[in-house]
């Protein structure tokens, strides 16, 4: 359960979710079908050290046929590196990653020349990314900054002590992270990525939109629990289902141009079988969306 204030390190609470992220993206880099490829992801679970996920490599079949199969990590994964990409081209020269946990874009994806990528979270997770980083000698291919700081506090003005320009085309990301803020930080979050973004900018995040498909999401999770890829640990104690505003009618209502798409469109696209699933998971599957949005004026 989360409370005001909460904080946590890599292996705790909504750590811990950026853990399994790491996991589940090393296990889509070892298919023979693979949508991404994240060599780093690997080094951060085994450093960690967590059993449950150590598993979880060990045995990288053992979730697939699940409600909850990893292989959504690799179409998730995939969407955002795409959009960065495609943003970038557009001229977009700042990339901020809101909630970085383990992500390695900074590392992976082939940045313009001139391109500064920003990772925001807490001081802990960052900390333990950047010591594995640097025990492997990895170099980043971009500008890479981090900005440590929780994003319940003043993180714009982190933002810009670390150099990031309102003045400049940015492209902001927001992924997986929507359920875990309480409604009037996430809502405070479009208000402050709309202040900051320059005409042009871009913005791609994925969630369920209101406190009501929250609510449908932890119930089904409790329900299927017994099959949960996160071991023990029920992350949807960890979201917050009080009300807030939906994505795409606020972006809209501030002057960005507005696309969504569903998981099932994107696995579609990607050439993704999906498993068959009982009908209240399939509901839960087609309800999330996957938005990106381009700021069509100056904000602020």
């Amino acid at each position: 359960m989360r409370t005001a204030g909460d904080s946590w390190d890599i292996v705790s609470s909504v750590g811990l979710t950026a853990l399994g992220v790491a996991t589940f993206r090393a296990l889509e880099s070892a298919r023979d079908d693979a949508l991404i490829t994240d060599e780093f992801a690997r080094w951060f679970v085994e450093a960690a050290g967590d059993q449950h996920f150590l598993e979880m490599l060990a045995e990288p079949s053992r979730f697939e046929s699940t409600p909850f199969f990893p292989g959504t990590m690799g179409i998730r994964t995939k969407f955002f590196d795409d959009y960065f990409l495609a943003a970038a081209a557009d001229g977009a020269t700042q990339a901020v990653i809101v909630a970085a946990g383990l992500d390695a874009r900074a590392f992976r994806l082939e940045w313009p020349t001139g391109t500064t990528v920003f990772e925001i979270d807490q001081p802990k997770v960052l900390q333990f990314k950047q010591e594995v980083l640097d025990e492997h000698g990895a170099q980043p291919r971009v500008d890479r900054r981090t900005v440590a700081v929780d994003l319940r506090d003043d993180w714009p003005a982190a933002l810009e002590t670390a150099g990031f320009s309102p003045e400049r085309p940015s492209a902001w990301s927001a992924e997986g992270l929507l359920a875990y803020l309480p409604g009037p930080a996430h809502d405070a979050l479009f208000g402050r990525i709309n202040e900051l973004s320059d005409a042009g900018s871009h913005l791609a995040v994925d969630g369920f939109g209101s406190g009501a498909d929250i609510r449908r999401f932890q119930e089904i999770r409790r329900k299927y629990l017994d099959q949960n890829p996160f071991g023990n640990i029920d992350i949807s104690q960890l979201f917050y289902d009080d009300t807030r505003a939906e994505p795409a009618e606020w972006l809209t209502e501030h002057g960005w141009r507005v696309q969504t798409r569903s998981p099932l469109d994107l696995a579609a696209q990607y050439g993704r079988d999906v498993p068959d699933l009982p009908d209240d998971l399939r509901e839960m599957a087609e309800r999330p969306t996957y938005l990106t949005a381009e700021s069509g004026s100056c904000a602020g």
